[in-house]
């Protein structure tokens, strides 16, 4: 069976994430066990090709709007997943901010966690903060390229930046350049942006020759207007129809996730039309096992739509292999 990171450099289409955050880094030992354990349960049940844990960080320096929900630090995945997810079956990506580092300290962090070997580096949230350390993204993906090459490595990118000023094809093509082999979008609710992402860096990649890397487009449910609120916080951009139906929608809950498949749906579509490797990310940006689950109905939803376009494909060929 191929392990991820030969999926990954196969460029294979239809790949599926789940991703979280650890828990709060207040959270008592034996709580942080019990967590685990049903996390390590569902994660073992679930269809999926890799496991996500994120690195949260404090965003406060990105906007002068108050936080919906207050900053509180967690466990870093790193040792989350050593310490508490050993156990489970599926691969991991470990997220890495880059902020507060410093050359020094984040060639010694990779060196101690090399054994993970998939990551994906984040950078700061502010110029600020790169202006007291020195230390930028590409400064990152140097020193991985330099020294720890054998890392699988992952970048972000932000369909929502791309009608902003229209580049975000560009960045992606910039990462690949620097050595990231797929990207991770921020959470999706405007499905043109992401449309228009992936048709300007469609057609690029025909100017240009290269490569398209894969792209796992995150999804997540929304439960409460509170949660709503706080997606618009972290920059996610929610379409002014879609915001007024889940305000006004007797279950915000469930329509969030019907809303969640017929934007996967809709990529799928236009993916496969230009032949563009991509697949999915599901989080749940709630911890509230409402919204867990609903993001465990989206994911399995997709692998059920995955799973019959794979049969689809495979029949499509072996008709045109007889005649």
């Amino acid at each position: 069976m191929k392990s991820l990171k030969e999926k990954i450099e196969a460029r294979e289409n239809g790949l599926l994430l789940y991703s979280f955050a650890p828990p709060k880094i207040t959270t008592e030992k034996e709580k942080l066990q019990i967590i685990a354990e049903k996390q390590i349960n569902r994660i073992n049940d679930l269809a999926i090709d890799g496991l996500i844990l994120y690195d949260i960080q404090d965003e406060s320096h990105r906007t002068n709007e108050q936080r919906t929900f207050p900053f509180i630090q967690t466990v870093p995945p790193e040792e989350y997943f050593r310490n508490y997810l050993s156990s489970i079956k599926t691969p991991s990506i470990i997220y890495k901010s880059i902020a507060n580092q410093t050359k020094e300290t984040f060639n010694e962090w990779l060196s101690k966690n090399n054994d993970l070997e998939n990551f994906v580096f984040v950078g700061a949230s502010s110029s600020a903060q790169i202006a007291e350390t020195n230390f930028a993204l590409t400064d990152a993906y140097d020193l991985r390229k330099d020294q720890h090459q054998h890392l699988l490595l992952g970048g972000i990118t932000i369909p929502e930046r791309h009608s902003k000023k229209g580049d975000e094809h560009k960045r992606i093509f910039s990462k690949t350049e620097k050595g990231c082999s797929f990207f991770v979008s921020q959470c999706v609710y405007n499905v043109y942006e992401s449309k228009n992402l992936l048709s300007d860096y469609h057609y690029d990649s025909i100017d240009n020759s290269y490569e398209l890397q894969p792209i796992f487009f995150t999804l997540s449910p929304c439960g409460s207007i509170k949660t709503l609120e706080f997606m618009k916080w972290l920059g996610i951009e929610v379409p002014k129809w879609l915001y007024n139906d889940l305000k006004h929608a007797k279950d915000i809950l469930n329509t969030s996730v019907k809303t969640s498949i017929m934007i996967a749906d809709e990529i799928l579509e236009f993916a496969a039309q230009k032949q563009i490797p991509v697949g999915f990310n599901v989080e749940s940006i709630s911890n509230k096992k409402d919204e867990i689950d609903a993001a465990t109905e989206i994911l399995n939803t997709i692998a059920d739509r995955l799973k019959h376009t794979r049969k689809k494909t495979s029949a499509e060929k072996i008709t045109a292999a007889e005649v």
